[in-house]
């Protein structure tokens, strides 16, 4: 019986899963845990045997060409590929298991090179633990001439599981089946990366930025995912399982004493009224916002209609998913953001080259000016659902006032063609601006003389106040969003709002966590909108609270110098108020 092994990573999403692993490589490959009845045993070895079999030959293929092109010391490469899997030891151990322990060929094939994996890795010799890759290599192709099978499998599950993979692009992460999937892990990944986004509007546990780990795991074996503290769980042992086990059902009593606050404001103890929104990623998701009490959308990321699909949504596509949402809050404000395609949310409607820094290329506002008969769709279909309720939209990225006049001239246009159709439409709908870079702030008094209303985007000001990836693990101690420079930033941004007398809102992951609610509120914030699931906590904060207590605790976070006792000293201030979720 294996030993515990607790590994560590960026928690995203919180809650605890606990069931069987469902292991994704990096090439995609699913890895299962199957076992074979008895009397399949012998055809299992003669599968084994032909995939070892073709694998040789695409080897063998690969060394003649390259001692062709290149010369025989460059084809030895892959000969020592093949005399590795022409091994009769490993031959005989993969025999071994499908014979006596009744695996399948892939599970055993999977057991067996992860081992020899995990030798190599440990050994001090550099040479020999660059080894590693070959046997991985080996893995690789003979998994894949046994299954021939990628993630499809993602679309096909049929009972629980927890996804381990190398990653999940948006993508996947969106059109992963809530009933099935009950957490999910990446090797890759950072804290404000659009798929950390979508794990916490599907509400399932998940943890990124894991580092390497597969090797360490087989589909099948019961693993615990703690998305309130970033740790995974591999073989736990009876008395860890009983200790999640009974957090999870603490957490599941927490939330129902909670919602007791559904029909409650968000109103401080002096009676002061916060419009608590919700950030809502797929129309479904109202329902969410509805049964937690919300005061309406600050946030609908309209991106999933590209991520989704793999056909361009139609003009009427988009209506029906925006006017689902107004209609289910008709008086409620509903605040669509434009689209927000590019960096890490590759569309499938959009073909775009290749960018080596996406994250500052062609992405959000950009990609909507560079394909205006896509923007022309998409403002026309807002603006026929602005009729049905409460409708606000607002533009993401806006980092010059020429890109949002251009945008605001879209509009306009758009308007017009709708007016000479006689296509009813809300005129004077609110139009307001994502600040989301650092010169969107510096020119923040000219933007407000041209917009109604502000909604700041904490991830990506995170990102590029402090020139860290959100998506890059490796520097994921870098991303904080109790920096003193974004703190800053915030600030700057709110006031200049209140000056000229329009809303202002903080959208970003930073605003779902307690953490920051009575600093965001002490600078002046009166509406924060934030992942539905995350409402009753905030509400309580709030209900729990005084503006001038909030006040005190914004003035001195603002003179801390760092963003580690800036995040301690918020901590020990709500814990003051709120020690349940001060954890």
């Amino acid at each position: 019986m294996q030993r515990p092994q607790r590994l560590h990573g960026i928690a995203v999403s919180p809650g605890v899963a606990i069931g069987e692993a469902l292991v994704i490589d990096n090439e995609g490959f699913r890895i299962p845990r199957r076992f074979l009845a008895r009397d399949a045993v012998d055809g299992e070895i003669e599968r084994l045997a032909l995939a070892i079999e073709t694998s040789a030959s695409e080897i063998t293929n690969n060394r003649d060409s390259v001692d062709r092109q290149l010369g025989s010391q460059y084809g030895a490469i892959f000969e020592a590929h093949l005399q590795m899997l022409r091994d009769p030891r490993l031959r005989s151990e993969l025999e071994e298991l499908i014979r006596h322990r009744q695996y399948s060929a892939e599970y055993a094939v999977s057991r067996a090179l992860r081992r020899y994996a995990k030798v190599f890795e440990s050994l001090e010799s550099s040479y020999l633990a660059d080894r590693t890759n070959d046997i991985a290599d080996i893995e690789k192709l003979l998994l894949r001439n046994l299954l021939g099978v990628r993630r499809e499998v993602l679309a096909q599950l049929t009972s629980p599981v927890l996804v381990l993979a190398h990653n999940l692009t948006p993508s996947e992460t969106a059109n992963l089946d809530r009933r099935f999937v009950r957490g999910f892990v990446t090797e890759l990944g950072g804290p404000g990366s659009h798929t950390a986004i979508v794990a916490g509007a599907l509400e399932i546990p998940a943890v990124v930025g894991m580092g390497l780990f597969l090797t360490d795991v087989s589909g099948g074996e019961l693993v615990i995912i703690d998305g309130n503290r970033g740790e995974v769980i591999l073989h736990p042992d009876e008395e860890t399982l009983a200790r999640y086990r009974q957090e999870a059902e603490d957490t599941r009593s927490l939330a129902v004493r909670l919602q007791s606050l559904r029909n409650l404001p968000a109103e401080t103890a002096d009676g002061v009224r916060v419009e608590l929104m919700g950030n809502i990623e797929f129309p479904h998701e109202i329902e969410h916002c509805l049964e937690r009490g919300a005061d309406g959308v600050g946030l609908y990321r309209t991106e999933f209609l590209y991520l989704g699909s793999d056909v361009e949504p139609t003009e009427e596509t988009h209506f029906e998913a925006y006017s689902h949402v107004v209609r289910a809050m008709p008086r409620c404000p509903v605040t669509i953001r434009t689209l927000d395609l590019g960096a890490d949310k590759v569309p499938c409607g959009l073909t775009e080259p290749i960018e080596r820094n996406p994250f500052l290329g062609l992405r959000s506002i950009r990609v909507s000016l560079r394909n205006l008969p896509v923007f022309r769709t998409q403002l026309r279909a807002i603006l026929k659902a602005s009729v049905l309720g409460n409708v606000r939209f607002m533009f993401p990225l806006v980092s010059t006032l020429l890109e949002l006049r251009q945008a605001k001239m879209v509009l306009a246009d758009v308007m017009e063609d709708l007016e000479e159709h006689g296509i009813e439409f809300r005129r004077d709908i609110p139009v307001g601006m994502m600040v989301e870079t650092p010169s969107a702030v510096i020119m923040i008094e000219r933007f407000v003389e041209e917009i109604d209303f502000l909604s700041i985007g904490t991830n990506d000001l995170i990102q590029y106040t402090l020139a860290v990836d959100r998506d890059n693990a490796a520097v994921a101690g870098l991303y904080n969003a109790s920096d003193p420079a974004v703190l800053k930033l915030i600030e700057m941004a709110i006031r200049a709002g209140r000056r000229r007398g329009i809303p202002v809102n903080v959208c970003g992951q930073m605003s779902s966590s307690t953490t920051y609610t009575m600093l965001l509120l002490g600078l002046g914030l009166r509406q924060l909108s934030v992942t539905p699931a995350a409402i009753p906590e905030i509400k309580q904060v709030c209900r729990s609270v005084t503006i001038p207590q909030c006040e005190a605790v914004a003035v001195r976070a603002m003179t801390l110098e760092n963003a580690r006792d800036i995040k301690s000293f918020l901590k020990e201030e709500l814990k003051k108020v709120v020690p349940e979720f001060a954890a």
